[in-house]
């Protein structure tokens, strides 16, 4: 006898075959718009924890004549990630950066009628950090911001970006999914590569990888001459590594890249 399996649809346009119940309740909340405000909330204050922590090691590290040294100054940023995706992962999925939330989209593992709050939280909560920052600090020169180092070019920082951000986002959606989950080890790989990627470009393009935590400091020192190489590179990485993901593990929508990608609030 043969049975017909169920699909369902979670808002991403894919049938998938029947959840669990656990799986179904998750899903429900998750297109529960009662909690959007919490998820837009842990991303806007994510990403101001993470652009605070960027921005301002540079800054203070020019202020105080080096008294943060590189290494720290680049290793900050992971560190304050792993952070940040273990304390609200669960809430909003912390994705901290706009092109991870397309990145998610494109792999049917996020809504993207839920990509422009997130984007509007993430830059936000940039603008936010750079605020504080100059407050508190000040802004001087360059310092807190991701500019071509001195020697390259833009079209060098633009490869750069691409590469960096490819490997960002492949470490993401490897780590989401359910052949590579570690769970909490997911985490501390992204804030490894992030310290990598600091630790050998960091002086060519200032391994943003990030739009928001570009155009933040960029917005509120009023130069935004290189901020498109922080866009339109990263931009082009995630998608490319959303084409590897397809044919490293082939199409999204998978009850772990959901759950990795929607949080699981409450």
């Amino acid at each position: 006898m043969v049975t017909e399996k169920k699909t369902a649809t979670h808002g991403t346009g894919r049938g998938h075959p029947e959840l669990s119940d656990a799986e179904r309740n998750s899903v429900r909340q998750f297109n529960n718009i009662y909690f959007e405000w919490r998820r837009l909330f842990a991303e806007l204050f994510g990403t101001f924890l993470l652009v605070l922590t960027a921005a301002g090691g540079g800054l203070v590290d020019a202020i105080s004549g080096g008294a943060v040294g590189r290494v720290a100054t680049v290793s900050a940023p992971g560190l304050m990630v792993f952070a940040i995706i273990l304390f609200m992962g669960a809430v909003s999925g912390a994705h901290l950066n706009p092109v991870v939330s397309i990145a998610f989209a494109l792999r049917g593992d996020f809504q993207w009628r839920r990509v422009p709050g997130y984007f509007l939280a993430q830059t936000a909560g940039a603008v936010l950090a750079a605020a504080v920052l100059h407050g508190v600090l000040g802004f001087r020169g360059d310092n807190g911001a991701t500019v071509p180092g001195q020697g390259f070019t833009d079209l060098q920082c633009l490869a750069l970006e691409i590469l960096l951000t490819l490997g960002l986002v492949s470490t993401i959606l490897g780590g989401a999914s359910g052949a590579q989950n570690v769970g909490t080890l997911s985490a501390f790989a992204v804030g490894a590569y992030i310290i990598l990627a600091g630790l050998w470009a960091g002086p060519v393009s200032g391994a943003s990888m990030n739009p928001a935590r570009t155009l933040g400091p960029d917005l509120l020192r009023g130069d935004v001459t290189h901020t498109w190489i922080y866009v339109a590179g990263p931009l082009v990485g995630a998608s490319l590594a959303v084409g590897i993901a397809y044919i490293l593990r082939g199409p999204g929508g998978g009850p772990a890249g959901r759950k990795a990608a929607q949080g699981t609030l409450p």
